[in-house]
């Protein structure tokens, strides 16, 4: 059967690799981009890939968390029901890496950002849905005050970090929602794929996306990932592995999740 599946960052990368196998499996397939341009484009071309499948769109900056709230109601608006959610958009290198609410854009794009849409959608989600967030090998413990925006990090730091705090979400919340809420699960696509954010960062060609695509599709089909809340998938050795250990730290955890509520409280 033909699942609901909402795949932030869809319009290069990993989140277009992963959106062309969900298109040919027949599955409806709601794109998310920043750009109406880039997206209208590849919206057209993955609906022209199988009568089978649905393809929709939705435009959102994810940097700000009003266009992110906007994002879900125009989701919840148009759907009583959502099967997956996979918050793949990522940011590595920026140009201007504060965002107009003062915190570093890595942090609000790679961590807020999804964990602000997967609680606007947990509603449609259910207990039979899932999230899955992409996180990464690159991961480093999260220097609260950078966090807070009270100081910069350089591009490699912040990425690392925000990878961490969103790997430290998930896994709370999976704990908190327990069998009352989705399956959420994070996963390592594997290191240095080919995306355009790789390319940025390391001036690096690096390998075949589909290698992130294949892994994405999987968590959000497969049956051995339905009872895998909580759990950290590291494609780079193919099994679930142990989370970085400040992820499974109830203090540092804790810290993280009341951060990012306390922005939230500040919008």
């Amino acid at each position: 059967m033909a699942k609901r599946i909402l795949l932030t960052g869809a319009t290069d990368g990993i989140g277009l690799a992963t959106a062309k196998t969900l298109v040919s499996l027949g599955h409806h397939v709601m794109l998310h981009g920043r750009s109406n341009e880039k997206l209208e484009r590849v919206k057209q071309a993955l609906s022209a890939m199988s009568a089978d499948a649905t393809v929709e769109s939705y435009v959102a900056d994810l940097s700000d968390m009003s266009d992110v709230e906007s994002f879900a109601k125009a989701v919840a608006h148009t759907h009583e029901r959502l099967d997956v959610l996979i918050n793949n958009a990522g940011v590595f290198v920026a140009a201007n890496p504060v965002t107009s609410d003062g915190i570093d854009l890595r942090f609000a794009v790679n961590t807020i950002a999804p964990y602000l849409l997967t609680q606007r959608l947990l509603p449609l989600l259910g207990k039979s849905g899932r999230v899955i967030n992409l996180s990464s090998a690159a991961q480093a413990p999260v220097e609260m005050d950078a966090f807070r925006g009270d100081r910069r990090l350089a591009d490699g730091e912040a990425y690392a970090q925000s990878k961490l705090a969103l790997t430290m979400w998930s896994r709370s919340l999976a704990t908190t929602l327990g069998e009352h809420g989705p399956a959420i699960i994070a996963v390592n696509p594997g290191s240095f794929l080919g995306s355009k954010m790789v390319k940025e960062a390391y001036g690096a060609a690096g390998k075949d996306l589909n290698i992130g695509a294949e892994i994405l599709t999987r968590a959000a089909l497969d049956d051995d990932f339905a009872s895998a809340s909580g759990k950290y998938f590291d494609n780079d050795s193919g099994q679930f592995a142990s989370p970085h250990p400040d992820a499974i730290d109830p203090i540092k955890t804790t810290n993280i999740v009341k951060a990012i509520e306390a922005f939230f409280a500040k919008l």
